[in-house]
């Protein structure tokens, strides 16, 4: 069995995503891009060239559902000063598209996301909506994981899983607010929720190079930055509880093959993170496992206590070891980089061990917004020359005649922010193993991953659970879950698996409805 990283000697402590998109309209009275005139003389192209020539000229790019606009369609791009929504009128040959400018970006969609008649607005009103998509590098479209999508006046919200993609349900409240992406080291993308409604968008993030002269960063000292971080934990991080609602999974695969697969609904007791002695809680809303264990599985692998790791991995409550004021002396700190996150900025610090420490300590980078010295994220591993020192610490019981040991430890940890104050947001741990049979040569390979994401925060609501309705924090959570419901989700949040996972479940013929398109 598999124990919490509990935490090993450490305690680990982490960074929060922070997010506050502004949009930027185009100034009253302001010619629109959409009435401006080009000329084009590229005669028969596809309309995925034709977007890119338009982009080249007109600096501004476009995002748009796939499913929509087939990008493999041939059009005839030849125009002699013509009004640009007139050109996009011809080539995509759709009169059901709007086109709306936010920014440098100009997003096609339907214009009538929903069609309702007159009886049955009511229940329109009643309904949960959704949007989805994917979220890639503007210049080379790979997908940015665990990119942060929310709701910009309300503390819903989700994260992009591996493969950049995410999926966010909407209720009628919220027609009318606007979706944020934030992504670090990018200009954070804004999008009216009513023009996304029903889409499923690729979005292009614009990374953004901040000079910044390198005698800046050479006279900062990296101690004193993470010190400041830590000054302003009450202020940045509250010294009240909230109410979280989390999505959670965990799983093991033994080379491709998915051997244990648990998912939930959460509700989170999240204690102030300062000024109190109170601890988390955990209550289980909902959950489902689904378990691939034949007769011929000689060794299975289980995580234990993962929820209690994800609220460990919370390094700003339960401070990490590499930011801890007794544990500093033990690191080496620099700074790397200094990168744009929104309207804002953050300090890239690389932290390791010295070299004379000779026990396993972790090493990995945290961002530090630059204004407020509020933790952004931090992604960090255990020192993997090291690492095999840690076997007990992981591995509570081994099948007998087996030896099982770690390769790879890594954890990612972000916050967002809500209402001038950050929140935990996501939390991913990668565990890689290693597993041989005694007097044996072969050895198999075991992947060991747990995630939450908050998927909504209540700031109003907020009472502690009654010690029956506690989740068994400390225990193997796959044991603790008995059904398999495929329509499970409903209204609810939660994270699409990537391709791996994905590709696994299909292997093991798993009717999943809502992974069905």
């Amino acid at each position: 069995m598999l124990s919490s990283y509990g935490f090993i000697l450490l305690r680990v402590q982490a960074i929060a995503m922070f997010f506050c998109l502004t949009c930027l309209q185009p100034a009253s009275g302001q010619k629109s891009i959409l009435d401006s005139t080009f000329t084009f003389k590229a005669g028969s192209v596809k309309i995925s060239q034709a977007l890119k020539i338009i982009t080249k000229q007109s600096g501004y790019n476009f995002t748009y559902d796939s499913r929509l606009i087939n990008p493999e369609n041939r059009t005839e791009m030849t125009f002699i000063n013509r009004k640009l929504n007139v050109i996009l009128d011809s080539i995509l040959k759709r009169d059901s598209l709007g086109y709306s400018v936010i920014d440098k970006y100009i997003i096609i969609s339907r214009l009538h996301p929903e069609t309702h008649s007159a009886n049955d607005t009511l229940a329109w009103n009643k309904e949960i909506h959704s949007i989805s998509g994917v979220i890639v590098d503007e210049e080379s479209d790979d997908p940015l994981p665990f990119a942060t999508v929310g709701i910009k006046s309300k503390g819903k919200g989700t994260v992009a899983n591996n493969n950049g993609e995410f999926g966010l349900k909407i209720s009628e409240s919220n027609i009318k607010d606007t979706l944020s992406v934030s992504y670090l080291g990018y200009i954070g993308r804004e999008i009216p929720v009513e023009k996304a409604l029903g889409n499923n968008f690729t979005i292009k993030m614009r990374k953004e190079f901040i000079s910044i002269p390198e005698i800046l960063i050479r006279t900062q000292a990296p101690q004193e930055i993470i010190t400041k971080a830590l000054d302003n934990i009450p202020e940045n991080y509250g010294k009240t509880p909230a109410m979280l609602t989390a999505f959670y999974r965990e799983g093991v695969m033994k080379k491709q093959e998915l051997q244990v697969y648990s998912e939930a609904i959460l509700q989170i007791y999240k204690s102030a993170y300062s000024g109190s002695l109170l601890n988390d809680q955990i209550k289980v809303l909902k959950s489902r496992k689904i378990e691939n264990l034949g007769i011929h599985d000689t060794l299975a692998i289980r995580l234990k206590a993962g929820l209690s790791t994800c609220m460990d991995l919370d390094g700003v409550r339960n401070i990490f070891d590499f930011i801890s004021m007794s544990s500093m002396k033990e690191y080496t700190y620099r700074i790397s980089d200094i990168v744009s996150f929104d309207e804002e900025s953050a300090y890239v610090i690389d932290f390791e061990q010295k070299a004379g420490v000779n026990f396993p300590l972790f090493e990995g980078t945290m961002y530090i917004n630059t204004s407020d010295y509020a933790i952004l994220q931090v992604d960090f591993e255990l020192n993997p020359k090291y690492i095999r020192d840690l076997k007990n610490s992981f591995v509570t019981s081994s099948s007998k005649g087996f030896s099982v040991w770690p390769l790879t430890v890594n954890y990612s940890v972000s916050y967002r922010k809500y209402n001038d104050r950050y929140f935990l947001n996501h939390v991913r741990g990668d565990l890689l193993f290693i597993s041989r049979k005694k007097k044996q040569f072969f050895k198999s390979q075991f992947k060991v991953f747990f995630e939450l994401a908050v998927t909504d925060i209540d700031l109003e609501h907020v009472t502690r659970f009654e010690r029956e309705e506690l989740a068994p924090m400390h225990s193997v959570f796959s044991r603790t879950i008995t059904t398999y419901d495929p329509q499970f989700w409903g209204n609810q949040d939660f994270l699409k698996p990537e391709d791996n996972l994905l590709q696994a479940l299909k292997n093991m013929k798993v009717r999943l409805k809502e992974f069905s398109k």
